[in-house]
């Protein structure tokens, strides 16, 4: 039985009281030869987990730090402690800031943590700490059921651009593990599949965390789809090979003109794609854009260690003395993307007004 329709990406486990109950989650990182749920009961413990990557996927980062400021706040509220408003707001800002400090790249991350507080905020004065943290939990669990909703419009409308026996390509992992249900850029390949459409996906390995191959392929074959991985350098031969119909990818943050980030090398991918005629898509949901942001140039990007390289899994395979460059993504021009698949239907042409339209959903 698929363990992926037994099991949630992310879970809250009810124990009862606010303060005692918690925040659940694969442990991505021990995918695929072992599944370990971490059950994350302090603040420091969802912080790592966004940190070293055990949640990982823009809104599955977005849920984990929404449920993680409910964790923050339960050693105020133990017992049935009813805390001073000044000392409430106080630990809501340090939870927040604490998380947001995590990982820079994907905007979700700071969107939930601005939905909260502003929940927060609009209840200051008007309900004591003990209702305003069950009005947050609240919120937390509606960022989590709305991610469920998102995913699901954002296949169906990415499945209208696959057809029947297509091969189709993807980078990284943008499937169940990296949302609350259904992902966004495999959720068009999941949604192709259940409309009865026969499909089959290369899935790049994703270096230098191994993302496509230890999930990626993971979700897909589990799911029962024709999947065929490859090494992230095979990508370009395969579309000269004309056995690639369009790419589906998904994104951390999209800027104002529809330049987006994703995994470090998705823009090879949409460059080879260009060159060889192949329809390359980003599939993100409206939370994913930053509209702050002009263009792509503005994004912040995460640099990680070089032992990810150097030693990759405990194996090393470069001098520990050897420098390395290892930003976890890249930008993606707008002008590479032929559409932006979203819960609110498809960006294309992708650019600033077209962009401003759907992010916020008003007419052209």
């Amino acid at each position: 039985m698929n363990p992926l329709k037994k099991l949630e990406t992310l879970s809250w486990i009810d124990g009862g009281h606010f303060s005692q109950s918690y925040l659940r989650m694969i442990d991505q990182t021990l995918l695929p030869m072992e599944l370990k749920l971490l059950d994350c009961r302090t603040i420091e413990t969802v912080w790592e987990a966004i940190k070293m990557l055990r949640v990982r996927g823009a809104p599955a980062i977005g849920i984990a730090a929404a449920y993680g400021v409910c964790v923050g706040l339960q050693p105020l509220l133990v017992d049935g402690k009813q805390p001073s408003e000044t000392a409430f707001f106080e630990r809501l800002k340090q939870s927040c800031e604490y998380l947001a400090g995590s990982r820079p790249t994907a905007v979700n991350l700071f969107w939930a943590l601005d939905r909260i507080s502003a929940k927060a905020d609009s209840l200051r004065g008007k309900a004591s700490p003990v209702e305003i943290a069950d009005a947050l939990l609240t919120e937390a669990k509606a960022i989590h059921e709305e991610d469920r909703a998102i995913c699901r419009a954002i296949g169906n409308y990415g499945a209208s651009l696959v057809r029947d026996g297509d091969s189709l390509l993807t980078h990284c992992n943008a499937g169940g593990l990296a949302t609350a249900d259904y992902g966004t850029a495999l959720a068009v390949f999941f949604a192709a599949t259940e409309q009865g459409k026969k499909i089959h996906v290369f899935a790049d390995e994703t270096r230098p965390l191994l993302q496509g191959a230890r999930l990626t392929s993971w979700e897909l074959w589990r799911r029962g789809i024709d999947v065929t991985l490859i090494c992230d350098s095979m990508a370009a031969l395969v579309m000269r090979q004309g056995k690639v119909n369009a790419v589906f990818v998904g994104a951390d943050r999209i800027a104002a003109n529809g330049d987006a980030a994703n995994k470090i090398g998705t823009y090879g991918v949409a460059v080879a794609a260009k060159a060889h005629g192949v329809p390359f898509y980003v599939a993100a949901p409206v939370s994913t854009f930053d509209l702050s942001i002009a263009d792509g140039s503005f994004i912040p990007i995460e640099e990680r260690d070089g032992e990810e390289i150097r030693c990759g899994f405990g194996k090393r395979t470069a001098p520990a003395e050897v420098r390395v460059y290892n930003p976890a993504f890249d930008v993606t021009p707008a002008e590479l993307i032929q559409g932006i698949v979203t819960e609110r239907g498809i960006i294309s042409p992708v650019h600033r007004e077209s962009v401003k339209h759907k992010a916020l959903n008003t007419e052209l």
